[in-house]
């Protein structure tokens, strides 16, 4: 039984692609057909594949059908992730959307998704991305200070819904936890946040996140070992389609 993840499919079956890049970036051409054919290549139906946010343009849930019934003929188990695009889902509506596709797919969000030994845990999460101002060398002189006040108010409200999530997993008996978050865990500025402090404080074994699609914004965040976790982006664009394995 292996775990993979991907995120950011930003599917349109059933609505309009809203996004410039994805109608004209090479790394974007037939990449709907290229998620298919990879994951039917190396997805086993034991396997688990975590969808890590942005599923769908889809405005509404009858917009937004057609790309779940996409995701839901993959390979293997899908666990869905909420992302900043996927307005079909509205937190509190997370159970009506488990009930309706029981078996098919899983909506992670104040719950968890049992994987072996882990529990797969997760939310949106959120983190200040700009404006930031630079100086004539490029270099972060300051940062709009009423919208980062802000974005402080949504990292505290999607830390509770993590904790909510870890919560869970623990009171169901699991001490070994792998998170996912659709934001990245930390902004170009920060090197630690309340996203990693709270992953260290639960002893997560891995971190995972996407968002960061687009060449220029791959390396926005945390790759790699890090006090003891590894973080992973998993954007589509990035991976090239492939899902990402992270167990065994």
């Amino acid at each position: 039984m292996a775990l993979y993840a991907i995120g950011d499919l930003h599917l349109h079956f059933g609505s309009e692609c809203k996004a410039p890049m994805q109608r004209t970036d090479p790394a974007w051409r037939g990449h709907v057909k290229r998620v298919q054919t990879n994951c039917q290549t190396i997805l086993k139906p034991e396997d688990t594949l975590v969808l890590v946010g942005d599923h769908s343009w889809g405005k509404d849930l009858a917009q937004a059908q057609p790309d779940l019934e996409f995701i839901a003929s993959l390979p293997g188990k899908k666990v869905l992730l909420r992302g900043n695009h996927d307005q079909f889902w509205e937190v509190g509506k997370t159970a009506r959307l488990n009930a309706l596709y029981e078996g098919r797919l899983f909506f992670l969000q104040n719950n968890f998704f049992p994987c072996g030994d882990y529990a797969l845990v997760g939310t949106k999460g959120y983190c200040f991305e700009a404006p930031f101002y630079l100086d004539r060398r490029g270099r972060v002189k300051g940062w709009d200070e009423s919208g980062y006040a802000q974005a402080e108010k949504l990292v505290d409200r999607e830390l509770a819904r993590l904790r909510r999530s870890l919560e869970s997993a623990r009171a169901a008996g699991y001490n070994r936890y792998i998170l996912f978050l659709h934001y990245p865990p930390t902004n170009l500025l920060q090197r630690r946040s309340a996203f990693t402090d709270l992953a260290e404080e639960y002893g997560a074994h891995q971190v995972v996140y996407a968002h960061s699609h687009g060449r220029a914004r791959f390396h926005d965040s945390i790759q790699g070992d890090f006090r003891s976790i590894t973080y992973s982006l998993v954007s589509g664009d990035y991976l090239g389609w492939m899902p990402k394995k992270l167990l065994p």
